[in-house]
């Protein structure tokens, strides 16, 4: 009876041990080849308007976006920007490239993102 007693304590203990130590990965979305080929995409394929190469316009864009599950992004906007049409030329090129969506509890998810792009007009 006396062990029969002990074994009623330990085994619900060890089976919850066994639950709590379930790793559960928690990610953001990314650009999959990582940000230095991010960046170094958008500086190879961004098209300046005439007048942002005769302004020599320099700044940041930031965009906001979600990244849906199959790695597409949607929603973009413009957090802030330099203008002279290179706003929406960021737009563009980053609505059609794929990132890797974000992941809670090992499950992708749409999930919203954000990224400030370095601009010099050249």
């Amino acid at each position: 009876m006396k062990y029969l007693f002990a074994l009623l304590f330990i085994i619900p203990a060890f089976s919850m041990a066994q639950q709590n130590s379930k790793v559960l990965t928690n990610a953001e979305p990314s650009y999959p080849k990582g940000d230095n080929e991010l960046y170094t995409y958008m500086y190879y394929n961004l098209k300046f308007t005439e007048e942002a190469k005769q302004k020599n316009v320099e700044g940041e864009v930031t965009l906001s976006f979600d990244v849906k599950t199959d790695s597409t992004t949607t929603n973009i906007l413009v957090i802030s920007g330099v203008g002279y049409g290179v706003d929406e030329e960021i737009k563009k090129i980053v609505s059609t490239l794929k990132f890797s969506p974000g992941v809670q509890n090992g499950i992708p998810v749409k999930m919203n993102t954000m990224y400030t792009f370095p601009i010099k007009a050249h």
